[in-house]
Formats: structure tokens, sequence, C-alpha cells
């Protein structure tokens, strides 16, 4: 592991990081944030979203602050692998760098390094107790649009592994939805069933199940109605008796101004969890 970069920031400590992973064949950069004057902090994964890396959340999610009052430690991953030997389509946004969408592939060519279900699943967090004086036994997640997907697929299979999950605005049934199931088709193939794992609706459908969910969607979001519809999740959990408070946010679009307006609200709905 190489430390890049690192800079005090509210009395705490933003660090950009990267190593060799192993799930993804290739260097993967991730970012974290130590919150000061605390012993073993719990551990908040942020993931990120479509065309986005570590660097979107820590330069404009406005959540050091925070994070330093509660004393959470908060973790960036990368949302893909990158690198000239990694499989790509750089000129589709929604497929390849940017765009590995927390599964893990199972075709040719990008089952060797489109493994990022398992990178934050167990490499990263292995990584991270391994070097950081955190507290592992306590952590939540939450992520953006494809990284609330993310969020989302990972506490649902995991929940043993997380205190909290929320999301700002994610793609909640990736399955159907246009810019996610042809990357779905690409990366795991056309059998739909295959997909399911990685689809919160239908894994809240199919029995898997959180105790509390909150998801924050802004109602002037320019992809409401075409990848996100929260609707189809808020239908699920209720039917499902999962709590899912859902907040539609008037006048709020998909953008990191959302984002950081109610970034607080969900470090302090984890920290009463975690």
């Amino acid at each position: 592991m190489k430390k890049l970069s690192s800079s005090f920031s509210f009395g705490g400590i933003q660090s950009v990081y990267s190593h060799a992973s192993v799930v993804n064949n290739c260097e993967m950069t991730f970012a974290v944030f130590t919150p000061p004057n605390i012993k073993n902090p719990p551990v908040l994964w942020y993931l990120s979203g479509l065309t986005c890396s570590h660097l979107n959340v820590m330069e404009k999610g406005e959540y050091r602050k925070k994070a330093a009052e509660l004393g959470m430690a908060i973790i960036c991953p990368d949302t893909s692998p990158r690198g000239d030997k990694v499989p790509d389509e750089k000129d589709n946004w929604q497929f390849g760098s940017g765009a590995g969408f927390y599964l893990d592939a199972t075709k040719e060519p990008y089952y060797k390094n489109y493994n990022m279900y398992s990178y934050i699943k167990d490499e990263l967090p292995e990584l991270i107790g391994n070097n950081f004086d955190f507290d592992m036994s306590r952590q939540s997640i939450f992520g953006h649009s494809m990284g609330g997907h993310g969020a989302l697929i990972i506490a649902l299979r995991n929940p043993k592994n997380y205190k909290s999950c929320s999301a700002f605005a994610p793609i909640v049934e990736p399955s159907t939805a246009t810019w996610s199931s042809e990357a779905f088709k690409k990366y795991i193939g056309p059998n739909k069933k295959d997909w399911e794992k990685y689809d919160s609706v239908a894994l809240v459908r199919d029995g898997f199940y959180f105790p509390e969910i909150l998801v924050d969607q802004g109602e002037a979001d320019s992809f409401l109605n075409e990848g996100l519809r929260p609707w189809l999740l808020e239908d699920v959990c209720r039917k499902s008796q999962i709590n899912l408070k859902l907040r539609m946010q008037s006048g709020y679009d998909h953008s990191y101004f959302f984002i950081s307006t109610f970034m607080s609200d969900h470090l302090m709905w984890h920290k009463e969890r975690i």
C-alpha cells in the first residue's frame, strides 16, 4: 500500500492511497478520512456513482466537518478497476472505467478485473483492518446513484457486516434500467436470473433483508424516471416489512449540490446506528 497524499482537515487527516488489488488484478485507489481525537473510530463506506472516482465525494461531498465532529472514519473507494490492461469502452460512460456497478463479472474479458463486489465486501476491508486503527466491528455503508445501488445490494446480501445503510438517488432496479442493464449483459451474460443478486428490488423480493434504509432522492433529478425509480424499492420494502425512509427532496437534482446538502443528515443517521 502506498500513500499518495495526506492533508489536515477539520483536525483530522484526509489521505489517498493506492494498492495492488488481487481481485481486480490492477492498482486501485481509495481515500480515507481519519477523524481527530478518537481511538478506533467506526467506519463508514461511501460508494460513488457512474463516471466518478474517489475524488468526486472527497472534493465535493463536504463530509469532513461532520465526520470529525461525530468521530467517524470515512472510506471512499474508486468505482472500478483502471489501467492500460483493463478492458474498457472509452466512448461509453455507462460501461467499463468508472462503471463497475459493484458486481463480480463472469464473462470474458471482464471477469479478470471487474470484481468490485468482492473488492468492497472483502479485499478492501481486510486491507483497512490490517493497516488502520479503525473499529471494523462497526461498519456502515452508503453511496450515490450507482454507488447507492452498490450500498444497497452489499448491505442486503451481508446484513451482519453493516450496522446501517443509506443512499442518495440509488439505482434500485438495475436489471431493468436502460443505463445499467446493458452493462450487466456484458459483465454477467444474457441470463437475467444471474443479474438478480446485484439488484436490490430483486433481492428484497427474494427474501433478503436489512432492517432499515434511508434514501434521499431529488424530485428534479433528470434520471428519476429513467434509471432510479425509488418507488420500486419502496413497494417491495413495504411488502417485506423493511423500514425504508424515502425522502423526496423538492427542487434537488442528481449533483453533488444535492448530496452535500444532505450529507450531514446521512452521517448522523449512521452515527446513531453504528
